[in-house]
């Protein structure tokens, strides 16, 4: 009697440390890309209207420049400049306010992921690291902290796309 009840304790923890091990899956990394469009269906329900049909992300429509002065921790701001080509390559020229050091350059590739919600600025230079954007709209985007959260601050964090 005394080893079935510790059979029984035993598989009872084996099975939780099973289900606890199932539950820490790795997530599926990032999309890269826009997923595919399902056509537009219908409910089962007879009174529904037709499922919404969401466009895909259009890259070469969303390419562009985007402008504006980011927060500095030591200075008035920094003027940025950021360059999104069609071909998925971006360029990034920041200059500090009251400095006279020489603006800074980057380049790199850029991708929309996270259901067309973020960009991701992936520089050329592996000493920087991924810069993240939330798209706002088609001419807005805003910085986010480097695990891709927003930034809670009344501070201007905010790009807009410059008019050509």
């Amino acid at each position: 009697m005394h080893e079935s009840r510790s059979m029984s304790a035993t598989l009872a923890c084996a099975l939780l440390c099973a289900l606890s091990l199932s539950a820490c899956k790795p997530k599926a990394p990032a999309e890269t890309a826009a997923p595919p469009v399902e056509p537009a269906t219908t409910t089962p329900a007879a009174d529904a209207g037709p499922v919404a049909q969401r466009a895909p992300f259009d890259v070469k429509a969303f390419a562009g420049t985007f402008t504006g002065t980011l927060p500095c921790a030591d200075c008035p701001g920094i003027d940025t400049r950021i360059v999104l080509a069609t071909d998925g390559t971006y360029t990034i020229t920041e200059s500090y306010q009251e400095r006279t050091a020489p603006e800074l350059h980057g380049d790199g590739t850029w991708t929309v992921e996270e259901n067309d919600q973020r960009l991701r600025l992936d520089p050329n230079s592996k000493d920087e690291r991924d810069r993240l954007f939330a798209i706002l709209s088609q001419d807005e985007i805003r910085q986010l902290d480097l695990e891709g959260k927003a930034i809670e601050s009344s501070l201007p964090y905010n790009l807009k796309r410059a008019t050509p």
